[in-house]
């Protein structure tokens, strides 16, 4: 019985794991299109001396 419940915890960690992972790849393709943005936006608008889109 104790193995069946190690078995079964070690699947829901495992998916769990699994689910954080899915959601990190959306949230870095998210975070490439506004990167990718960033240079468009940058060359068609104007902006500071040297055209950033952000400020840092």
């Amino acid at each position: 019985m104790g193995a069946l419940l190690l078995v079964l915890l070690l699947a829901l960690v495992l998916g769990g794991v699994g689910f954080a992972v899915h959601i990190l790849w959306w949230v870095a393709l998210v975070v490439l299109v506004v990167w990718l943005l960033g240079f468009v936006l940058r060359s068609a608008g104007s902006g500071g001396s040297r055209g950033r889109w952000y400020r840092w």
